[in-house]
């Protein structure tokens, strides 16, 4: 769960004092094996607040790809929750021109992407401290409650916490902080849009005009519930692919999802995990000319895969069982091997392990379901 941090914390870090104590220990390795002697010496040169100081040195360390702030303050579990610059930008961009309450600021990482003149408020005092110092007075913080609202008139962007009180996560929307339902009701007249995890179960959000799954560098990262006049018309469901320094793309179920279901053909396509979660696997398909292998899996087929991807260039295929694919290893000299499992009950680590591959040549091997035939695809990947 990492330090708990106090207000007294905060104003040190935020002292000429904390300012000097950071930037004169800031070549500590910071290591498991140079524990001892880090703790030694930050006590020796910030006696009280020591622990602060190795923590917030630890986490800025992690903190450059997730938050603009070259010198932040953060709580392991704020910097946790934060969402990814990109990803941050891409949501913000849906409030241009118009001035947003951000409900559950925390440290303030999304607040600083959304429009200028947006404003921020939070239950956590120390939370806030850190915001404060964060945003460097760019947007104004407030303590309150996300479920009282305080302001009036403007879109609202939440982001529930996910964890409870011992660290775990959370799956159960009931159980965030604040609840869905209660977000929803308290801003049931207002544009709002909650992030959430990719995981949750959307049925539980009813309310929600539109949900989008958003993917940065191929992980998927979170859902957007967006309503009222942020939601796109016409459009239930959105996926949406960053790349990191690359541009992105998006595809929605406004789209045609006409696709077939073929046998394997010359490539194998593994769609993007935000279109998969999102429903979207057979939109995707007939946007890039792609068939299904089966209609309840979400591997495609076809001639030619979508440009910029890593696809499967498929060498065989046949039916599946653990002494066929070790034949098919054998043949083809594979010693490397990658396994890719989708609608079978096979475990790759455990797998791989079992069928000690040993040749020299590097490979894919796709375990799935065509029907009720369990099958293997070995395939090379391939950057397109």
């Amino acid at each position: 769960m990492g330090y708990a941090f106090g207000l007294d914390d905060v104003a040190y870090l935020r002292s000429d004092a904390g300012c000097a104590a950071l930037a004169e220990l800031a070549d500590l390795p910071l290591t498991p094996a140079s524990r001892l002697s880090d703790v030694a010496r930050a006590r020796r040169v910030a006696p009280r607040h020591f622990a602060a100081v190795l923590e917030t040195l630890l986490l800025r360390r992690g903190a450059a790809a997730k938050v603009p702030f070259r010198d932040g303050l953060f709580t392991d579990a704020a910097l946790q929750q934060a969402t990814p610059r990109p990803v941050a930008e891409h949501r913000a961009a849906r409030f241009a021109g118009r001035v947003v309450h951000d409900v559950t600021c925390s440290i303030g990482a999304d607040l600083a992407a959304l429009p200028e003149g947006s404003v921020g408020s939070d239950l956590d005092p120390v939370r806030l401290a850190m915001a404060r110092h964060n945003l460097g007075g760019s947007r104004t913080v407030l303590r309150a409650d996300a479920l009282r609202p305080v302001s009036r008139g403007v879109p609202v962007v939440a982001d529930p916490a996910r964890r409870d009180a011992t660290g775990r996560r959370t799956w159960r929307p009931a159980d965030f902080a604040p609840p869905l339902d209660g977000l929803a009701a308290a801003y049931a007249d207002r544009d709002l849009a909650v992030k959430c995890a990719p995981g949750v179960d959307f049925a539980v959000a009813p309310w929600a005009d539109e949900v989008e799954l958003v993917s940065l560098d191929g992980q998927v990262r979170e859902a957007c519930l967006w309503t009222r006049g942020l939601a796109t018309p016409g459009v239930t469901r959105r996926a949406s692919v960053l790349r990191t320094g690359g541009p992105g793309w998006t595809i929605t179920d406004a789209e045609p999802d006409d696709c077939p279901v073929t046998p394997p053909a010359e490539w194998l396509v593994d769609p993007d995990g935000a279109v998969v979660r999102a429903g979207l696997v057979r939109h995707y398909a007939a946007r890039h000319g792609l068939a299904q292998l089966d209609e309840r899996i979400a591997y495609l087929t076809g001639p030619v895969p979508p440009p910029g991807i890593r696809a499967f260039r498929v060498v065989e295929h046949g039916h599946y069982s653990e002494k066929a694919l070790r034949s098919v290893l054998r043949a083809h000299d594979v010693g490397r091997l990658e396994i890719l499992v989708r609608g079978l009950d096979v475990d790759p680590n455990t797998l791989r392990r079992r069928l000690k591959p040993a040749g020299a040549a590097e490979a894919t091997a796709v375990l799935t379901r065509i029907g009720r035939t369990p099958t293997y695809l070995l395939a090379r990947a391939e950057r397109t």
